[in-house]
């Protein structure tokens, strides 16, 4: 089918490969498996609109002669919290040169100095490793890959496209064999419901930073993939471990935007209104700490001193660096009224990361055989209870490599079943859809006032009580009114926050992310937080 044509003009299209999602995980993915087969590549909104596009620190692991492979090892484990599958952690950090050197082979304009790659330094880092873009290195990278999969005509590009749900055996009712997926059900913007069927589904749908009322991601992070791939039958891991941002811009009256950590990588300080700096009382690294760490800390001066936010302060950076490194943020501030060289910038924590996601291994395999889940979707045991700064892209094109390389390996031969069309029979125009922002509203402050920083048995259960009514509202008004893009959006953000309900009460203990005040510190032996959906194997 050419790329220009109407998809819903036909009720079942078939591809060898399904990938949904473009960020760096899916386009990456594409772009490998575009020799081996028909791939079509879906997103809900437009093509840029990812958390890799919105990425500004960079990617780990390009290592110098003043650095090692174990180091960068050390310092992911360290993050962790003991949490780290050691195994995952030596064979992504083993692949992160050679990744940033395809980048550069792909025409990625990572930023250089005397001729070679300028690197920086984050939290937890004990190096300059980090190869960077200024400070809009996923937005590069991500145009670059663009470039390649719009370029590419064996590749299918679908923007704008809400899938539904995945399509497997056992939800059509074949049990006599091992649960496969066939395809998915695909919304586009007329609302009339097709099907892809293919050989092999990727899940690289990103995070789920909108379950928070804060968060640095962008409105498609709601964790699509994640909640899809639960109801298909497949275990989740260690969900409590949402990381959150230490610095985002503080800012009641608009929008709020993720300040990169390479800034305190570069001397930039966390400060209170009076210029104290307080982040040594919690870490000797003070602002270079682990992102758990720091965001706890400006937590605790915040809720200390009942003030709205504390400051992160560059104007000892000077203008020249300043404008020769964060172009972009100071620019960005500048039009919100801030000159960054001369006051410091007020912040706050805010949802950014999921360290937990699909169980999978590094090259993205489910128990469903077809499905694949990679980047932040999935959970290898990389990062532990942690994210260690700009390991994330880094997962993101390893596992896509990895992933395209085991399935275009498959030589296995299934016999496709017939799929159905999309059922819409009882269902009635809505009336109104206060419902559906009602509950959108409600579930993200419950997550935020309950399920945050520093959590309490009492706010865990009290969360999963107010949810519980909500998950039946949902789930009756799914079956009787049209599908629409907020729609599923509300039901698979309802389903992930119980899911990260139920994980963090399981995990009795504090560790990484999870701070909880009944248990405050670490059991001697640190165990993955496993859920499995009701009838899958376990």
């Amino acid at each position: 089918m050419p790329s220009n044509a109407n998809p819903s003009q036909a009720t079942n299209i078939p591809c060898d490969y399904l990938i949904i999602g473009s960020g760096a995980a899916g386009l990456m993915a594409a772009h490998r498996l575009a020799d081996h087969g028909k791939v079509i590549l879906v997103n809900k909104s437009d093509f840029p609109d990812s958390n890799t596009f919105q990425a500004q620190g960079g990617i780990a692991g390009f290592i110098t002669k003043e650095d090692t492979i174990e180091s960068h090892i050390e310092d992911t484990i360290k993050a962790g919290a003991g949490l780290c599958h050691a195994d995952v952690v030596s064979e992504m950090v083993n692949r992160g040169h050679d990744m940033v050197e395809e980048l550069l082979h792909l025409g990625t304009p990572f930023d250089t100095e005397d001729g070679e790659l300028h690197l920086t330094r984050e939290g937890g880092h004990s190096h300059r490793r980090i190869a960077h873009v200024q400070d809009s290195t996923g937005k590069a990278i991500g145009e670059t890959l663009l470039k390649h999969v719009q370029n590419n005509s064996n590749i299918q590009c679908l923007q704008r496209h809400m899938v539904v749900d995945l399509i497997t055996t056992h939800k059509l009712g074949v049990f006599h064999q091992q649960n496969r997926c066939l395809g998915a059900y695909i919304l586009p913007e007329d609302g009339k419901v097709f099907s892809i069927a293919a050989k092999h589904v990727i899940l690289a749908t990103g995070g789920a930073g909108k379950v928070y009322m804060y968060t640095s991601n962008p409105h498609a992070a709601t964790g699509d993939g994640i909640a899809m791939a639960w109801r298909a039958g497949c275990p989740v891991m260690n969900l409590e471990f949402m990381q959150f941002h230490p610095t985002c811009l503080y800012n009641p009256s608009g929008s709020t935007m993720l300040l990169t950590e390479a800034l305190r990588g570069e001397g930039a300080h966390l400060v209170d209104k009076d210029g104290r700096r307080f982040a040594f009382e919690d870490d000797e690294r003070g602002e270079l700490a682990p992102r758990d760490i720091v965001a706890r800390s400006i937590d605790r001066e915040i809720k200390k001193t009942g003030e709205d936010c504390m400051y992160l302060d560059v104007t000892h950076l000077g203008v020249d660096k300043i404008h020769a490194q964060f172009p972009n943020i100071q620019r960005r501030l500048q039009d919100m009224g801030m000159d960054i060289s001369k006051q410091p910038i007020p912040i706050v924590p805010a949802a950014h990361y999921m360290c937990g996601g699909v169980q999978t291994d590094i090259s993205g395999a489910t128990p469903i055989q077809g499905l694949s889940a990679i980047g932040e979707a999935a959970c290898t045991g990389l990062h532990g209870a942690n994210r260690l700064a700009s390991n994330s892209l880094l997962e993101c094109l390893v596992m896509a490599d990895k992933c395209a390389e085991r399935i275009a390996q498959d030589t296995s031969i299934h016999t496709p079943l017939a799929l159905p069309a999309w059922d819409s029979s009882g269902v009635v125009p809505e009336e109104e859809r206060v419902q559906i922002k009602q509950n959108w509203d409600e579930i993200r402050a419950i997550m935020s006032n309950y399920v945050g920083i520093v959590r309490s048995s009492k706010r865990l259960s009290s969360a999963r009580r107010r949810l519980m009514l909500i998950h039946e509202e949902i789930a009756e008004y799914y079956w009787q009114h049209p599908l629409s893009r907020s729609l599923l959006e509300l039901r698979n953000l309802a389903l992930l926050a119980d899911l990260m309900i139920r994980s963090a009460q399981q995990r009795q203990e504090s560790r990484g992310l999870h701070y909880i005040k009944n248990y405050p510190n670490p059991l001697a032996h640190a165990k993955d937080t496993i859920l499995y959906p009701q009838g899958s194997a376990s």
